[in-house]
């Protein structure tokens, strides 16, 4: 994918002096309280303010948090204890700057973080007169906030159409070449695990992965509405009966290629859904009118375990089971290990996937986490998301 990145023109020595807007991800988890909780995000934005202060540049940041209405800021929206942990992450001062669309005061060598943007009207529905004034603040824009790159918002969109000019910041060009590499160059064999509650929030990517992957685990309720298409019996488990036309197509149009959608042998059932309910392993075929189940069973699971562990390629965006109870865990721990273990490049994405790689503590053996959810999402269906068609768009000069 041909972008502009920030750090080629940092490298390049084009930054000195220069103001650059940063739109990083800060949208932070807090308590009530308004603590944050968990600051990955805040971690993760400082690479590339770290290489703006360091080039010379008169930096300003900002991003989203939480759900604000626009013009009508509250101080549950403010980005204040972003600032705060900003400061004693980077050990300096950094100032939060409030209405600042009019203009913004900051010099070479300085820092600020600006005031949550989803509070300016506009900004949501990429209104042009609000991209221009965030474009006129600076003379570079730099994309860094991946979890934000399936939005065309002001911030996002807008801002890089008017700029003059526009790059991708090291976090999205970093995820830029884990999917390139995962998806449109990978080393076979492909192996897609894709797992949730509904078919039909991940129908299109299965359609789509179905023509490049070799390999398509299923997992979750997906699964079990793959095993109502393969003619079995799934009791009173999460499905969508509705869907198991669509499901036998994904089958097979996997199987015209060679390829497979390995459908559990055995699972691990219960007779309700509860932490402390009794689990009990069962063949696949023999699954009863009162039993959920909420795990591939152990047989299924080494299984799928030696396809990954000869992968060359993993996209992993789900647990197969509901790994949250101990007793629903294996199969998804099991996976998660046999990735890990696992030579081939592995590409790791959404927040279940992310609670399920921190709970096993693997985070190291993956070879690349993204960021983003809903994003991470867009791309496995195969959509091009804003943010790389506009950045695209202004590598190639067409503005």
């Amino acid at each position: 994918m041909n972008v502009i990145r920030f750090s080629d023109l940092c490298a390049q020595g084009q930054i000195t002096g220069k103001r650059v807007f940063i739109r990083a991800d800060l949208n932070v988890p807090q308590d009530d309280a308004g603590h944050i909780t968990e600051d990955t995000r805040v971690r993760a934005s400082l690479p590339c303010i770290r290489m703006a202060l360091d080039a010379g540049a008169a930096v300003m940041v900002t991003s989203h948090l939480g759900r604000p209405t626009e013009g009508d800021f509250k101080p549950a929206d403010s980005l204040a204890p972003v600032a705060l942990r900003m400061t004693e992450l980077l050990g300096r001062e950094v100032p939060l700057v409030s209405n600042w669309l009019d203009g913004v005061s900051v010099t070479p060598g300085q820092l600020v973080l600006l005031e949550n943007c989803r509070v300016n009207k506009g900004e949501k529905k990429n209104n042009e007169e609000l991209s221009r004034k965030m474009a006129a603040l600076c003379d570079v824009f730099v994309h860094d906030a991946f979890g934000t790159a399936h939005r065309a918002e002001a911030s996002t969109y807008g801002i890089a159409q008017f700029a003059p000019m526009a790059c991708a910041g090291p976090l999205l060009a970093a995820e830029m070449d884990a999917i390139t590499l995962a998806l449109a160059k990978p080393k076979r064999p492909l192996v897609a695990i894709v797992a949730g509650s509904k078919v039909s929030t991940k129908l299109t990517i299965l359609k789509s992965l179905a023509e490049k992957v070799d390999q398509l685990i299923v997992g979750g309720g997906i699964a079990n509405t793959f095993m109502l298409a393969a003619g079995l019996k799934i009791g009173k488990s999460l499905a969508e009966a509705d869907l198991v036309t669509e499901a036998k197509a994904v089958i097979e149009a996997m199987k015209a290629r060679g390829a497979a959608v390995p459908i559990p042998t055995d699972v691990v059932t219960a007779k309700t859904f509860s932490a402390d309910a009794l689990a009990t392993v069962k063949a696949a075929s023999d699954v009863a009118d009162d039993d959920l189940i909420l795990d591939i069973g152990p047989q299924t699971a080494a299984l799928l375990a030696a396809q990954l562990k000869q992968a060359g390629t993993i996209v992993w965006n789900g647990p197969v089971g509901v790994f949250e109870f101990a007793a629903f865990e294996n199969g998804t721990r099991v996976l998660a290990h046999a990735i890990a273990d696992s030579s081939a490049f592995s590409i790791a994405g959404g927040g279940d996937t992310l609670a399920a790689i921190a709970k096993y503590g693997i985070e190291k053996k993956i070879s690349y986490i993204s960021t983003g959810g809903g994003a991470f999402l867009e791309v496995l269906e195969g959509k091009t998301l804003p943010a790389f068609e506009i950045l695209t768009r202004r590598a190639a000069g067409a503005f």
